[in-house]
């Protein structure tokens, strides 16, 4: 049993309306459930629940048993003195506000039926699941609910990745387009650099790239060597004069070294990181207006010629310093600018709007509709249970469905879960 169950019947009124009694036998009728909290302090904020008669406005507090209220010290928290119910599974003790008064306590047991109990017991009976634990009935929870449930989910995604978006924009004093750069430079890390690419970049003053953006030969040498990439021996001319230029700019600008590589191992060629820093290169080579550019992209074909860049000469016949391979044009491929779209332009595009204070999110949504889905396990594991993923935006979604609800058991907090539940009701 989990205090999950207990939120669910106060937030889906599943509570009996009539001959609702505290312990005390005083009796409840709730007028309002006020709104679930999700951090620290009291289950519900703001509920209207009339005792006796006499109503009362406040906050709802839930524990599988009265006497939780004082393992968790909730008698010497502040936020704490505004509950004006307890609501529990079972009350083993009375309890009392720090003003000594008593909170009235409404015990639910009495009122779930051993279906409902059975039914959320099975959701969690691990031993028949593989994957999830709603695995058996996914497939019949109806369709328009769950593709409305991934939506609010991928928005949800767009919050947590905010975070670091605006982080970054702090510390870089408002700089969007450093920013930008930085975040493009952990997607051209891929998932084996990109915390090295990400760190580096962040360590990198933007304001070099704009002074050297426009001689192509300083900016390859100042990314190759900022990332790690000029830590090899060569006795190729063209690496002898990035060397030579990288050296200068790190007394000129004061740049801190590096003597730690980013890693080949376990990459396919494409992916190697001296060619996804010339192609880095290449995108910032004469631009300065980049990420204003950006913001006006809504479909994934301008996306596509945005981005429309291959490495330098050199790399036609090469994928690392000094070693000759056959030649090709190496281009970026559309594949990997649909990881730009999902993990950089899409989550600036939502943080930019809501920096200017605009919360139409539809151009986001439409343009990751575009794209197509990401395969990985996850997704293979929900189109094996038969849920198709249509687009890039469903994969997210079904990644932080997977990620923040179905591993944490936040079967309650799911509208698939809810609603399986609620057949039982």
């Amino acid at each position: 049993m989990r205090e999950d169950l207990l939120y669910f019947m106060w937030k889906h009124n599943k509570l009996p309306t009539k001959r609702l009694y505290t312990t005390n036998k005083e009796t409840v009728s709730i007028k309002s459930k006020g709104f679930q909290n999700t951090l620290a302090g009291p289950d519900f904020f703001n509920a209207q629940v009339a005792i006796d008669g006499q109503l009362w406005v406040g906050n709802v507090e839930m524990h599988l048993k009265s006497s939780d209220w004082y393992a968790h010290h909730h008698e010497a928290d502040e936020n704490y003195n505004n509950v004006i119910l307890h609501v529990v599974w079972e009350d083993d003790i009375a309890v009392f506000r720090k003003d000594g008064t008593q909170i009235p306590t409404l015990e639910v047991q009495q009122f779930v039926s051993p279906e409902l109990l059975a039914s959320y017991q099975n959701l969690f009976e691990k031993s028949k699941v593989n994957f999830i634990n709603c695995e058996r009935d996914l497939g019949g929870v109806d369709s328009f609910l769950f593709e409305n449930w991934l939506h609010r989910l991928y928005i949800e995604r767009l919050e947590e990745k905010s975070k670091l978006v605006f982080e970054l924009l702090a510390a870089s004093k408002n700089d969007w387009e450093a920013v930008l750069f930085i975040l493009l430079a952990k997607n051209f890390g891929s998932k084996i650099n990109g915390s090295y690419f990400l760190e580096r970049a962040k360590q990198l003053n933007f304001s070099i790239v704009r002074k050297v953006s426009n001689d192509p030969s300083q900016l390859e040498a100042l990314l190759f060597g900022h990332f790690g990439l000029l830590e090899v021996e060569c006795t190729d001319t063209y690496f002898i004069q990035l060397k030579k230029e990288y050296d200068y700019m790190v007394r000129k600008f004061g740049l801190s070294t590096q003597t730690e590589k980013p890693n080949f191992f376990g990459l396919r060629p494409a992916n190697f990181p001296t060619i996804r820093i010339s192609q880095l290169v290449n995108i910032y080579k004469g631009k300065h207006q980049f990420f204003a550019h950006l913001m006006t992209l809504k479909t994934k074909e301008q996306v596509y010629d945005a981005f429309q860049v291959e490495t330098g000469a050199y790399w036609e016949d090469h994928f690392t310093f000094g070693k000759i391979s056959r030649k090709s044009k190496k281009r970026i491929s559309k594949s990997f600018v649909d990881l730009i779209i999902i993990n950089t332009l899409v989550p600036l595009q939502f943080c930019y709007a809501k920096h200017l204070g605009l919360h139409d999110h539809e151009n986001l949504i439409a343009l990751m509709t575009q794209v197509d889905s990401e395969q990985n396990t996850i997704i293979k594991n929900f189109v094996q249970l038969g849920s198709q993923t249509k687009n890039a935006l469903e994969s997210q979604a079904k990644l932080t469905l997977y990620q923040s609800y179905c591993t944490k058991n936040k079967c309650l907090q799911c509208v698939v879960g809810a609603q399986l539940l609620n057949r039982n009701i």
